[in-house]
């Protein structure tokens, strides 16, 4: 056979013929779409979350009293500079940003803050000097404590984040629920007005409905198509009008400093970090969601790097009138929907918001829309926020009783002072007149010095309350947690236990099969009763075929009796007390799944309670294939190993002891 085929070089030629290289894979955070692809996927990115970026600026012009100049330079500020902060976390530079697809956006947790601040320091346009000394600093601060900062993960656990985004949300409510009863025409409140009763219900009601019944790219733009459709309505009704678009340039650049020089004041400055050190919280867990959603492992290095990206950006976002940045989670969202993992996409993105941040008209076109409609969008979205919260603490195990008080705690302090602030003199319509409301002291008016701070907004208590608490209850003591012996038994108790010590404990749990056990025991040492828990259900679902087959059938059969006649399936209570003829069923049954299969029917009658569901789901498994029945089997035993656990904590925890038992009382 000729040599050709092997290589191209005649027999005599003493060069080789030259190598194909393989072709080096690269993971779709990294591809590259085409130009035209890249463009309409990033602009999909910036329609998205075009009414989120402009809101934050839009209710701080109107809470400080800013101009209508001023707030076009806002604006077009924010969105440049949210083009700047985009294309430093998705392309990065040197250890600066996380390189993953993030579009960058201001905060709302700066909102209170920054309002507050402003106002504290002259208001309009004097006070926002105040805020930009504050935001520089604390950007500044945050890029040079994020190695540091990535190191403190261990602090920020859902049950701290889920509380601290709830209180964003619950504590923002309240600015659009102001939009929504302002008169866009004098800017003073009229809750009593029917017409902006209608922009407001109206434009939420429009909202939902296109999330009802659009689907994919039109679903993810339904606020925005809320505030044009709202506002067009407006238009048409005499209540908003276009004129000043024409008016404005085409082409603008808000320079740095347009206000003035920044003023630095050491109150606003703490204030300000206690910002960013929550931001980096928020920040933290859009990058944990994004890697999970484009498959890349997130490590302290990359948490670092992010942070010090919003770090950077925040001073930019100073210097050039703008304010801190984290990630969107609108945005995250919108990854895990399109499927479009690329990180190019999203600088693509930020390309088109610079840009946009260079023309003045659009910005006078935002300015146009009423404040009703921007206060129905706006508490949609603060609502959202909240429910992210409360998603969060869903992830949160409340049979430890200490998460239950750090969430209602910190809720309880977060929102007493959010809705026990002072408030500036304000105006009011009443009987078709305009009523002038002299300003009041709250909470924020009655402590010292620094302590203006926590008092300051509910959110920065809230956040304070939530993080000292877990340090206090999860970091502090060597207790820790009752987790078994009715108490006597504390989580520090079991890292120390032998293995012995550990198989006596906790043998119920999974029928004292010793591979389980050892398995969950080499995992320690256990930071909370989560990790506990969480151990014996990696244990079980990771053994050998072998192993898993010898738990399944160290569970009894449903129909197994001890000697006096009684079944010996503690957790099926639901079997108890049968008639004659439903226990010969049980027994037929039990019988015709071991034949089948080769072991016992295991089923979780915590979530199968009555006789009837028992039945049904036992005949309808033995149309399973053998591996596929193995698989159910281990999720049931899973899921009572779950619920044994949890009758372990409130056998040791009297809070949750007294609840039981309530609950058993209520149904008795």
């Amino acid at each position: 056979m000729s040599s050709e085929t092997e290589n191209d070089s005649t027999p005599g030629d003493p060069t080789p013929a030259p190598v194909k290289q393989k072709k080096k894979r690269v993971h779709p955070v990294d591809e590259v779409p085409p130009a035209g692809k890249l463009v309409t996927l990033g602009l999909q990115h910036v329609i998205a979350f075009y009414a989120g970026a402009v809101l934050v600026p839009l209710i701080i012009a109107g809470a400080i009293g800013l101009d209508d100049e001023a707030l076009t330079m806002l604006i077009t500020a924010d969105l440049f500079t949210c083009g700047i902060a985009s294309l430093l976390q998705a392309v990065g530079i040197w250890k600066i940003g996380v390189r993953l697809p993030l579009l960058q956006g201001i905060t709302f947790a700066a909102l209170a803050p920054v309002i507050k601040i402003a106002n504290e320091n002259g208001g309009g346009r004097v006070g926002l000097l105040t805020v930009y000394g504050a935001v520089i600093c604390a950007g500044v601060f945050t890029f040079f404590i994020a190695p540091y900062f990535a190191k403190l993960i261990r602090f920020f656990p859902p049950v701290v984040t889920g509380s601290v985004i709830t209180i964003i949300g619950i504590a923002l409510l309240p600015v659009g629920i102001g939009d929504a009863t302002t008169d866009p025409a004098t800017h003073t409140s009229d809750p009593g007005n029917s017409r902006w009763l209608i922009y407001a219900i109206g434009t939420i009601f429009l909202i939902v409905l296109m999330q009802r019944f659009f689907r994919g790219f039109l679903a993810t733009i339904a606020v925005l198509l809320g505030l044009v459709i709202g506002t067009f309505i407006a238009w048409t009704l005499g209540d908003t009008s276009f004129s000043p678009v024409a008016d404005a340039d085409w082409v603008g650049f808000t320079p740095p400093f347009a206000f003035g020089m920044p003023r630095f004041d050491i109150i606003a400055i703490v204030s300000m970090i206690v910002v960013l050190m929550i931001i980096a919280v928020e920040s933290t867990g859009s990058v944990f969601a994004t890697g999970e959603i484009v498959g890349k492992r997130i490590k302290k290095d990359d948490i670092a790097a992010t942070v010090r990206a919003d770090g950077l950006a925040t001073v930019i976002g100073g210097i050039f009138n703008s304010f801190p940045y984290t990630a969107f989670s609108e945005n995250v969202g919108l990854v895990r929907l399109t499927g479009v993992k690329s990180r190019w996409v999203v600088a693509a993105a930020g390309g088109i918001m610079i840009m946009l941040g260079l023309l003045p008209k659009t910005a006078k076109v935002v300015e146009a829309i009423p404040a009703p409609v921007l206060g129905g969008a706006a508490m949609t979205l603060f609502a959202t926020v909240a429910v992210v919260g409360i998603h969060t603490l869903g992830k949160v195990d409340f049979t430890d009783h200490r998460n239950l008080i750090i969430v209602s705690t910190s809720l309880a302090m977060g929102l007493y002072v959010e809705f026990s602030q002072s408030s500036a003199p304000s105006q009011a319509i009443v009987d078709g007149e305009v009523v002038d409301i002299p300003a009041t002291s709250g909470v924020d008016q009655a402590v010292p010095g620094l302590l203006e701070i926590p008092f300051g907004a509910g959110i920065t208590m809230g956040a304070l309350t939530a993080i000292l608490l877990n340090i206090l209850f999860f970091h502090t003591g060597s207790r820790g947690v009752a987790v078994a012996g009715s108490g006597s038994i504390r989580l520090a108790q079991v890292n120390e236990m032998t293995q012995e010590q550990f198989r006596e404990t906790f043998g119920s749990l999974v029928q004292d099969v010793t591979w389980v056990l050892d398995r969950a025991y080499q995992q320690r040492p256990f930071d909370s009763a989560h990790d506990l828990r969480a151990s014996f259900q990696e244990a079980l679902l990771t053994g050998s075929d072998d192993q898993q087959l010898e738990l399944i059938r160290s569970f009894p059969d449903l129909d197994a009796e001890d000697e006096v006649g009684d079944m010996v399936a503690s957790d099926h209570t639901a079997l108890s007390n049968l008639e004659e003829d439903e226990h010969d069923n049980i027994v037929e049954m039990a019988k015709a799944y071991r034949q089948q299969f080769g072991f016992p029917l295991v089923i979780c009658a915590r979530e199968t309670e009555r006789y009837e569901r028992v039945l049904r789901n036992g005949w309808t498994r033995m149309d399973n294939a053998a591996t596929s029945e193995k698989s159910f089997a281990l999720i049931e035993i899973a899921k009572i190993a779950n619920y044994r656990f949890d009758d372990l904590v409130a056998d040791a925890n009297p809070i949750i002891t007294a609840r039981f038992n309530r609950f058993q009382d209520v149904m008795g």
